[in-house]
């Protein structure tokens, strides 16, 4: 079966408790409308967060969301039965408790029956099984429903194998009791339950209208806040929600998300005071900008557990040859690329798993698999290998080919170093060309492209995350279309290896040949250079480099 990351049950063990976030006491009043809150007799004053996402969220429907904007958003709009801590560690949020039976495969979830959707309905099991069978419908066309395959039956159910969603394993057994079967046990199911893909939707909203999703007036949401107001193309304002069942723990009682493609205009902006924050996916330091901002110690950079890389379309001339593949990327330099155009000491990346990945006995992935002699950058092999790729395709020259990028200054200046690289290096000319990012995310899905930029986070911290995703044939998220059957024997195999180290090694492996053969091309190591306005708690990027604004507040 196609089932992601189930290696990854021989390395974590569930965890249900509430170890970082207040306690939820639901002592206090509600909102007024100014956005003030009344504890003890006093007025709390209204607190203010601000920043910008590059683009629109391309959707806010938890089954259709693929990208770190919508996920940013989502976060303060959804409530899931468990939430991530800075760690990556997961937390009870709408589930009370969790009980796992003796064999790992049944998980009872209780849950809280305080909690309410912005309509006034309460928040119900059967709103989880709705919404994760929704999800699996191959109707609905998620590109993350394979999130879900741990359920019984959830695969099939999926694929069309099976057409009664009754047989997927999760079913409301009482108005706030949830029983979710797995096909094999997962002991780390409670991380994977904060992922958007688990999220709740509310089902008389989503069966009024196919487009409830598109509109704030239109969505229904059971998060920490409430979107006010999405005039698109421009902002996004979000209020915090008077019955949250938590809202003792939201200090921010206004978030106004401002989009802002340049990257330029958002630092302007947050030197003349008008958002708080840059970094972590939301907002971009300009690249021109970040070392000497690290260096001033205004700026503070961390490493994160993300890649980025660039696909190569492997069905497309000349991009079905390896030889072609790997030419070009052995002709960049990409400490150079670091050094003179990203600036914020990320590390050059020569395969898909980031250092941060744990791996076995206390070690990292990367520290049990050095990828340092993955790819050699060597111009003049480069040079005998594109000689050698185009003499096989029949081709006397390099075609004409497009690099595709969504808008941003960064990207764009990464792209215009790298093609000159490959321009002064092989002699081969590369046009370039960006898109919004909403179209790009559709372009690069469907196979439009040459050459395209990407990027990949952790959802969960394994290697698996980064290779059955991103190089498996049949993942909806190996956009490059990359497809080598020894590849997927093995990562396949490592899902129901015998021991752990078995199946690290097949991990491991599975990358190296596709890194060999060059069916992705991995740049750099993210790191995250933030910068936020001084009287700020609780605002970080967190461990796979993306915003966590939710439980911030302001403290002057």
């Amino acid at each position: 079966m196609l089932v992601l990351i189930v290696a990854f049950s021989m390395l974590l063990t569930a965890c249900t408790s509430n170890s970082n976030k207040p306690t939820p006491t639901n002592s206090g009043t509600e909102n007024s409308g100014s956005g003030n809150t009344e504890t003890g007799g006093e007025k709390e004053a209204p607190q203010e967060f601000r920043f910008t996402l590059a683009s629109e969220p391309p959707s806010l429907d938890p089954a259709l969301m693929t990208d770190a904007q919508s996920g940013i958003v989502a976060a303060g709009l959804y409530e899931g039965l468990t939430r991530l801590n800075k760690d990556g560690e997961p937390e009870n949020a709408i589930a009370k408790e969790i009980k796992v039976s003796e064999d790992g495969k049944t998980f009872t979830i209780t849950l809280r029956d305080d909690a309410k959707w912005s309509n006034g309905d309460s928040v119900k099991a059967s709103d989880f099984e709705y919404s994760w069978k929704r999800t699996l419908n191959p109707e609905t066309a998620s590109e993350y429903a394979y999130m879900l395959y741990y359920l019984e039956n959830g695969e099939k159910y999926n694929t069309g194998e099976i057409t009664d969603a009754d047989q997927v394993g999760v079913k409301a057994t009482g108005d706030y009791t949830l029983e979710v079967k797995l096909f094999t046990p997962a002991p780390y199911f409670t991380s994977l339950l904060a992922h958007y893909t688990y999220l709740p939707v509310h089902p008389a909203t989503v069966d009024a209208a196919d487009d409830w999703a598109t509109e704030a007036k239109s969505i229904v949401s059971n998060g920490p806040f409430l979107l006010d107001q999405w005039v698109h193309n421009d902002k996004l304002v979000m209020k915090k929600n008077p019955d949250y069942y938590n809202k003792d723990a939201i200090n921010f009682t206004t978030v106004n998300i401002s989009l802002v493609e340049s990257d330029s205009t958002v630092y302007n902006l947050f030197e003349t005071d008008k958002i708080d924050w840059i970094g972590a996916q939301a907002g971009s330091i300009p690249t021109d900008l970040v070392g000497g901002l690290i260096a001033d110690g205004k700026a503070e950079v961390t490493s994160v557990a993300s890649v980025y890389y660039y696909l190569f379309n492997n069905n497309k001339v000349p991009f079905n040859n390896a030889k072609v593949r790997k030419a070009l990327a052995m002709a960049i330099d990409r400490q150079a690329l670091i050094d003179n155009v990203l600036q914020a000491n990320q590390t050059p990346a020569h395969a898909l798993v980031p250092p941060s990945i744990a791996g076995l006995e206390g070690k990292t992935f990367r520290e049990m698999y050095p990828d340092t002699d993955y790819i050699s950058e060597n111009v003049e092999d480069a040079k005998k290998l594109l000689e050698e790729g185009l003499s096989e395709l029949g081709l006397s020259s390099f075609p004409e080919v497009t690099l595709l990028y969504n808008t941003s200054e960064a990207h764009k200046k990464l792209a215009e170093a790298l093609t000159d690289m490959w321009r002064k290096s092989l002699g081969v000319e590369v046009k370039l060309a960006n898109q919004e990012w909403g179209t790009f995310l559709e372009s690069r899905k469907a196979g439009q492209f040459d050459i395209a930029r990407s990027g990949w986070g952790a959802d969960i911290n394994h290697p698996i995350n980064f290779t059955y995703d991103l190089i498996h044939p049949l993942s909806g998220n190996n956009d490059g279309k990359y497809n080598n059957a020894e590849v997927q024997k093995l990562l396949d195999g490592s899902l129901v290896a015998a021991t752990q180290a078995e199946s690290m090694d097949m991990l491991a492996k599975a990358e190296k040949i596709a890194i060999d053969e060059m069916g992705v091309m991995p740049v750099y190591y993210y790191t995250t250079p933030t910068l936020i306005k001084p009287g700020f708690e609780g605002v970080f990027s967190d461990y796979s480099g993306h915003l966590d604004w939710v439980f911030g507040k302001k403290t002057n």
